[in-house]
């Protein structure tokens, strides 16, 4: 159905539309902004609507940070001013009046935020406002800000106020964050946090949530294991929801462009909704990963889809030194919408089949008009042909545009094949494929072995994972010399302390897997011995400019080595929630305890928990997904089994790149075997979380915060 189709980068792109369009929706189509294929039949198009003129309405947009990051992530400078945006600025910088142009506000409801707009308004610093905040404006905050309104006299400059849900950052098709900041697992899980700052964090990871699933147009069924701050904050969204359920008439999931299906359907016909707390298993934010999108979030440290390298100023010459470029990966960059989910090896041959797929389009339009280049075409050539001639320089935008996404996917690659080399990432990537099987003795030795990368960082990593995975016992004495090797290594171990306090609580949490599929035959030299050669030869690749040439002595011996499929222990837990048919014994035993929120039942209600015990109580020994903080609500049997086709699923404390893409490889994997049963759904998994963090900021900026509180 087309319904499952729509991803929610596409609801949100379509709802900034309508914001930056002055709230004007039209059942036209539009096929001339943002990229064609977000088009559907459920969400109604906006197009731009003009003056007097016939021209569009120009505006200013002022953002606060949060609106800068909701934006910025889906939307570029091009497709703001094809919706008539001639300035975007912040709303905290110095603004100068631009009197006879509108304003739009995208703002968070807070007091800070709203005496600044008062004050722009008193100034006259635009002909007219509209405000729009991206959460629900509390009533007390409302009545202040009429209340300074009404003394300034400014009432009259303001066109609209709106509640617009979209306090929450998109940054892939079915990929969000609540950008909570890179401190939230911290907060939950320490002594020092204060009870009020807890609170604060999970009223606004409920205000976040709520507007996910606003967007999305679905009330879910909600289930969170027992105890933390997962079961507060699926709590409070239950009560959140099951209120503006019963106090709105014309509530927010019947109004026009959602899907009123999954309103009036049963219950297998809404998503379900997942939230788990980060302890339950912490590996995924610490393993080196293989896929495309991961090497550039953890070697690149892409933020808000924008990542930034270092190029040769002249390709030719090296020797002129090196600049630095920003590059953003977008939904309308068609080489990383098809890539970043799979791993390097692919990535590289489907780069040469791009390249020869370019060079031989290019040869074609160059042929038929008699012209020995691109180049020729655009100047007064007389032995090109006058008839091919139109339709050659028709196609060279498409071309232009094709060159510059592959010249810049080629500088990516060749930035992440120097930090593989440089921290010999398929080292500890191959060994993390197995790494129960690794020895203590293996270990020691690994963590000695000056030769095995530049980046201390990356031993102190694989170690957490192997002390969090293996079932060996490891003693005082072991631990001891295992930290004095780190410490000779130039790795901080003050994250230690903290990781030996919860190792205890992520064994009853983590399940291992076996591989769905046979592991490659080979041998550990031959593994990724390929990318050498590529490491090599690459860069040479670009100092020739050859962009056209074959590359395939780069990738030999890499089509082989491909990492197995194997679900991680979020995968498993939504496997049982979704598919419990399917699901193994482990993961349906893990799940059973889970609590069961149904906002549109009268009955499937918990009682809410105390606000402080919300935090994590590692030290009491017992693990938050086990421990019974609050009576909560029991599913029965009958709803533990049902299945789903779609699920939101949330981790409060941070979110990786490899579970998004663990959960999304899932859901093709199994629907392709599902395909087979006519009429199944197409599975679909949402993930998000409080703050999508990378593997040094979460083991420094949180772990080892962490470790120096528990000396």
């Amino acid at each position: 159905m087309v319904m499952q189709l729509q991803s929610l980068r596409d609801r949100q792109v379509a709802s900034l539309e309508k914001i930056l369009n002055l709230n004007h929706a039209s059942q036209e189509p539009s096929a001339t902004h943002h990229d064609p294929s977000a088009a559907n039949g459920l969400i109604p198009k906006a197009t731009p609507i003009l003056n007097s003129d016939g021209d569009p309405i120009w505006k200013v947009l002022v953002f606060d940070n949060l609106g800068r990051d909701v934006i910025s992530s889906v939307l570029r400078v091009n497709d703001l001013r094809g919706w008539g945006v001639t300035i975007h600025l912040n709303l905290n910088s110095a603004r100068y009046p631009i009197p006879d142009v509108p304003v739009l506000y995208l703002v968070e409801p807070t007091a800070a935020n709203l005496t600044m707009i008062n004050q722009d308004l008193a100034k006259s610093l635009y002909s007219e406002a509209y405000i729009n905040f991206l959460s629900s404006i509390p009533r007390p905050l409302m009545e202040d800000f009429a209340a300074q309104i009404a003394e300034a006299g400014t009432a009259e400059s303001i066109s609209q106020v709106y509640d617009q849900y979209l306090n929450f950052i998109v940054a892939e098709p079915d990929l969000f964050s609540l950008g909570l900041g890179k401190e939230t697992y911290w907060a939950l899980n320490s002594a020092n946090a204060k009870d009020e700052e807890i609170d604060t964090l999970v009223d606004r990871t409920v205000s976040g949530l709520f507007s996910v699933v606003v967007t999305m147009g679905v009330i879910p069924i909600i289930r969170c294991p027992r105890g933390g701050a997962a079961e507060m904050i699926a709590a409070k969204l239950d009560r959140k929801l099951r209120d503006h359920i019963l106090n709105s008439k014309d509530n927010l999931f019947s109004s026009q462009g959602q899907r009123s299906a999954h309103i009036q359907g049963t219950p297998t016909s809404r998503p379900v909704l997942v939230i788990v707390d980060r302890n339950l298993d912490l590996i995924p934010m610490l393993s080196h990963s293989w896929t495309y999108q991961s090497l550039v979030h953890d070697v690149l440290k892409m933020h808000l889809n924008r990542i930034t390298i270092e190029t040769p100023m002249d390709e030719e010459n090296p020797s002129k030194g090196r600049t630095k470029k920003a590059y953003d990966l977008t939904s309308k960059d068609f080489f990383w919408s098809r890539n970043a989910g799979v791993p390097f090896p692919q990535v590289a041959e489907d780069i040469d089949t791009e390249l020869t797929k370019y060079k031989d389009d290019a040869n074609e339009i160059t042929q038929k008009a008699g012209a020995s280049s691109l180049e020729d075409l655009q100047t007064d050539n007389p032995n090109t042909s006058a008839h091919h001639l139109k339709a050659a320089i028709t196609l060279l935008p498409e071309l232009r545009e094709r060159k510059a996404t592959l010249d810049m996917h080629m500088n990516i690659a060749t930035a992440l094949l120097k930090g593989i080399k440089d921290r010999q990432l398929d080292n500890f990537f191959q060994i993390e494929e197995n790494i129960t099987k690794q020895t203590k003795a293996q270990m020691f030795e690994l963590l000695n072995d000056g030769s095995k990368g530049t980046e201390p960082l990356d031993k102190l990593r694989i170690f957490i994972i192997w002390f969090l995975s293996t079932e060996q016992e490891v003693s005082r004495a072991d631990m001891e010399r295992f930290e004095e090797a780190l410490t000779k290594a130039g790795a901080d171990t003050t994250a230690l302390a903290y990781i030996k306090k919860v190792r205890e609580v992520t064994r009853m949490t983590m399940m291992t897997s076996a591989p769905t599929q046979p592991a490659p035959q080979s041998t550990g030299g031959e593994l990724f011995r390929g990318f050498s050669s590529i490491s090599n030869r690459l860069t040479d690749r670009l100092a020739s400019g050859a962009l056209g040439a074959n590359f395939e002595n780069l990738i030999s011996g890499v089509k082989n080595f491909l990492p197995v499929n194997k679900d991680i222990t979020i995968t498993k837990i939504v496997e049982s929630l979704m598919d419990p048919m399917s699901a193994s014994s482990s993961a349906i035993s893990k799940t059973e305890d889970y609590l069961y929120f149904d906002p549109r039942s009268a009955n499937a209600r918990g009682t809410m928990p105390a606000p402080s015990q919300a935090r994590n109580q590692q030290s009491s020994g017992l693990p938050s997904a086990l421990g019974s903080l609050g009576p909560g609500t029991g599913a029965s049997f009958g709803q533990r089994r049902q299945g789903f086709s779609e699920a939101i699923v949330f981790t409060v404390g941070g979110g990786s790149m490899d579970e998004y893409g663990n959960l999304q490889d899932w859901a093709k994997r199994t629907s392709a075997a599902s395909g087979a049963n006519a009429g199944a759904p197409r599975r679909r998994v949402v993930y998000g979380s409080t703050e999508i963090v990378n593997a040094e900021d979460f083991l420094v900026g949180e772990l080892a915060r962490l470790g120096r509180e528990d000396r």
